[in-house]
């Protein structure tokens, strides 16, 4: 029951494909294309989310379902199509996609995705331990990654759709009307934006001032990319960081301070969570919020170690990170490696407002 609109709309209901994939190619010592999508969809085992078009979810498996489709009904690989059809009629001519892992590339004039390892010292994600590691077993997949580019082709992207040199306007305004779920309403989510509807792979939302927007974040180890297109104005920002964070609270004082520079605004003053944190806090009621707490897949220990409170996140897939604590006032503590808070209660965590139970 899922249609080509479904998956363009995140409104398919897919189970993600990529720890089965990730699983599957170190066990079989592949990279594995595309074509293993519909293996996946036949032998993981997950039942759909939710039938098509009940709620919005972003889909990885939607949009590499959608390559396929593109090449099925073309005859021509993906990464192909989209370098004939829209990169070269565009003009963007450092734009391409890339599976240098899997086809053994070197590439000139790259910018490396660097992640942080537990020493915190910049390193290659191929040489990651633990789920940064991905980069390698997911490298041959298209649809929902794998694009290079820059922030001048960008430019030229947009300059490209206010031209209707690709797209006519009738088509743009597909591309930027949120589907619609069963019940009637936009499809979508709630973010600091406000009530944010999705076409075909953006992010709408209304600005008083400056109109539609269309916008789409984008991450991968050692990446992370925001585009934003106002639609009703000329205007367009490209961010494109090929570092991870040093600390996630001030990458997103970062992130809105250029969403207000956009916007002709007068940006907040970015804060890192060392310059919120409590300089001398009271110690004394540490010892009893220590423990192993449930929380989603992940299985949170809290110890005391010296002076500091630290944090030890556990997948069930056995990966694990260990991250600092610091005190921002009663019982709540902030990581340089989250933008969330925990806040401890009797006998519970709250993290990102989801609670945890001890053990």
């Amino acid at each position: 029951g899922v249609t080509i609109r479904h998956l363009l709309n995140q409104t398919g209901g897919l189970p993600d494909y990529m720890e089965w994939v990730e699983k599957t190619a170190k066990e079989e010592n592949t990279i594995p294309g595309n074509d293993i999508m519909a293996r996946f969809l036949c032998e993981n085992g997950e039942e759909p989310s939710f039938a098509p078009g009940e709620k919005f979810e972003y889909s990885n498996t939607g949009y590499c379902l959608l390559a396929q489709i593109v090449e099925k009904a073309s005859g021509v690989f993906f990464d192909d199509f989209m370098k004939k059809n829209i990169f070269e009629p565009a003009g963007m001519s450092a734009t391409r996609l890339i599976h240098r892992r899997k086809d053994h590339l070197t590439v000139e004039n790259l910018a490396y995705g660097m992640v942080l390892d537990k020493n915190g010292r910049y390193i290659l994600p191929d040489d990651a331990e633990g789920s940064d590691h991905c980069v390698v077993p997911l490298d041959g997949v298209s649809g929902d990654g794998i694009v290079h580019t820059n922030i001048f082709d960008l430019l030229t992207w947009d300059r490209v759709q206010r031209e209707e040199k690709l797209l006519s306007k009738e088509e743009q305004e597909m591309m930027y009307t949120p589907g619609k779920l069963n019940n009637g309403e936009d499809a979508g989510q709630d973010d600091e934006e406000g009530a944010v509807g999705y076409g075909f792979g953006w992010d709408i939302f209304s600005d008083p001032e400056y109109g539609r927007i269309a916008a789409h974040s984008g991450g991968w180890p050692g990446y992370n990319t925001w585009y934003q297109r106002f639609l009703d104005a000329d205007r367009v920002m490209a961010i494109l960081c090929c570092r991870d964070s040093l600390d996630d609270r001030g990458y997103d004082g970062f992130m809105n301070g250029m969403k207000a520079v956009a916007k002709d605004q007068i940006p907040e003053p970015i804060r890192t969570v060392e310059d919120l944190a409590v300089r001398d806090p009271d110690r004394s009621g540490w010892e009893e919020l220590c423990g192993t707490y449930e929380w989603q897949k992940y299985r949170i220990t809290v110890s005391v170690k010296g002076e500091n409170l630290f944090a030890d996140f556990v997948q069930d897939t056995g990966d694990s990170l260990e991250m600092k604590l610091y005190p921002l006032g009663g019982k709540t503590f902030g990581m340089k490696e989250e933008s969330g808070d925990i806040t401890f209660g009797d006998g519970c965590l709250t993290f990102y407002d989801v609670e945890g139970r001890k053990l």
